[in-house]
């Protein structure tokens, strides 16, 4: 059987104009609420063409102990220079977590592909 999974690409986003930057505090406070958000071509701008664009970002988080991941969050970016037109691959949401794991974000550049990366988070 074949899988998605070996169709993922990663790198460190400083220098892969594709990978989705996540940014959130490393620590949370258990119950309260906190901004998450996630973008691409933080350091090195992704092209935002027609030819050439991110058409989404989607967010999941996997809760230590649990078996399965929960999707917090999917931005899709669907204006690419029609009319002049434009979305940058940029999505913000509000998360409360009650317990420690890691944040997901997956990529799509119609062009290079599926891009991931995660980050830890910790509850206190």
């Amino acid at each position: 059987m074949k899988s998605l999974k070996n169709l993922l690409q990663s790198g460190d986003w400083k220098g892969e104009k594709h990978v989705p930057v996540i940014h959130a505090p490393e620590k949370v406070k258990l119950n309260e609420s906190f901004d998450l958000k996630v973008s691409i071509g933080d350091e090195i701008k992704h092209p935002n063409t027609f030819e050439h664009h991110i058409s989404w970002i989607k967010v999941f988080f996997h809760p230590e102990g649990e078996k399965f991941p929960i999707e917090l969050a999917s931005f899709n970016f669907s204006s690419h220079g029609e009319s002049s037109i434009f979305t940058e691959p940029v999505g913000l949401s509000n998360v409360v977590l009650s317990k420690s794991g890691t944040i997901y974000a997956l990529s799509y550049c119609n062009i290079h592909g599926l891009w991931e990366n995660s980050k830890d988070i910790v509850v206190e």
